[in-house]
C-alpha cells in the first residue's frame, strides 16, 4: 500500500479500464461456460409441459452470462470503458435474478415444510397413518 502524500506534486496514476477489467477477463471462459449451461438447461426444460413456463428464466440467465463475457473481452482488449460498465451490469442483473431465486426457493421450502408438518401432525392427533 503506497502512502498518498509521496507523490505530491505529481500527477495521480489513475489504472486503465484494460487493468481494472483484467480480473474480470481472466475468468470470461468460465463465464461463457456456465452461460451456454444455463441455456443448455433451459432449452432441456422447455421439453415439458410445465417447463415452458419457467424456461425462459435459465435462457435469459445464459444470455445474461453470454453477454457480460463479450463486454469484459471487448473492454479488455480495446480499453473501452461502456464495455466495462456494460459487463458489470450485466452481471448485477445475473446476481439480482439468483438472489431473488434464492429468496422464492426459501419462501417454498418453509410452505412446503409448514403444509407437510401441519399434515403429519394432524394424522398423528387423528390417530396415525389410514389403513
Amino acid at each position: 500500500m503506497t502512502d498518498s502524500y509521496s507523490s505530491l506534486g505529481q500527477a495521480a496514476a489513475l489504472p486503465s479500464v484494460k487493468d481494472l477489467s483484467q480480473p474480470l477477463a481472466s475468468g470470461k471462459g468460465w463465464m461463457k461456460f456456465v452461460g451456454i449451461m444455463f441455456i443448455i438447461q433451459g432449452a432441456i426444460t422447455a421439453l415439458t409441459l410445465v417447463g415452458i413456463i419457467v424456461a425462459w428464466l435459465p435462457i435469459w440467465i445464459g444470455v445474461l452470462l453470454m453477454q457480460s463475457a463479450s463486454a469484459i473481452e471487448r473492454a479488455q482488449l480495446s480499453g473501452d470503458a461502456e464495455g466495462l460498465k456494460e459487463a458489470l451490469a450485466r452481471l448485477r442483473t445475473y446476481f439480482v435474478i439468483q438472489g431473488v431465486l434464492y429468496i422464492v426457493g426459501i419462501v417454498i421450502t418453509v410452505l412446503y415444510i409448514s403444509f407437510f408438518g401441519a399434515m403429519f401432525a394432524t394424522m398423528l392427533r387423528n390417530g396415525g397413518f389410514p389403513h
